[in-house]
């Protein structure tokens, strides 16, 4: 393979990676927000329960208390259906790391591949280097004799 060829490889798996880092980032920015939907369906739920029980000190009718309950039920839906996207969110973002280090391991074989490609390259411009300076020091030999 030439050096031409791996290059264009390189390129082409090199963006395929970038492109894979970037979804793994969607997802897991996905799942933090997840996280923090339900950390705020938690925080109000806690603080309609704090004036529910405020308001129960004070005395509330049957139908009030049957509405903040409900309210607080529709909460709780809330939060289940969030910890159900949370687990999506957690299983895609494994699955894109998975996909991320599939692809980096490919980009780093072609880098391996890059560098021993060159060291070859190298191996045989130093010979064909030394064979030209064996070449004019033999012919400077030959000159010089009489």
């Amino acid at each position: 393979m030439s050096m031409k060829q791996l290059d264009t490889l390189y390129k082409f798996e090199s963006d395929k990676e970038k492109k894979a880092a970037q979804q793994l980032q969607l997802a897991e920015h996905d799942y933090q927000d997840n996280l923090m939907r339900l950390q705020s369906v938690g925080d109000y739920r806690l603080e309609y329960m704090k004036r529910l029980n405020q308001r129960s000190m004070e005395g509330i009718d049957s139908a009030t208390y049957r509405h903040f309950h409900a309210f607080v039920a529709k909460l709780d839906n809330a939060a289940e259906q969030v910890e159900i996207a949370i687990a999506q969110a957690k299983s895609l973002v494994a699955q894109r790391k998975t996909q991320w280090l599939a692809q980096r391991q490919k980009v780093q074989a072609v880098e391996h591949l890059k560098a021993k490609k060159l060291k070859v390259m190298q191996v045989k411009a130093n010979k064909q280097e030394q064979q030209m300076f064996d070449e004019i020091a033999l012919q400077q030999f030959i000159r010089k004799r009489p």
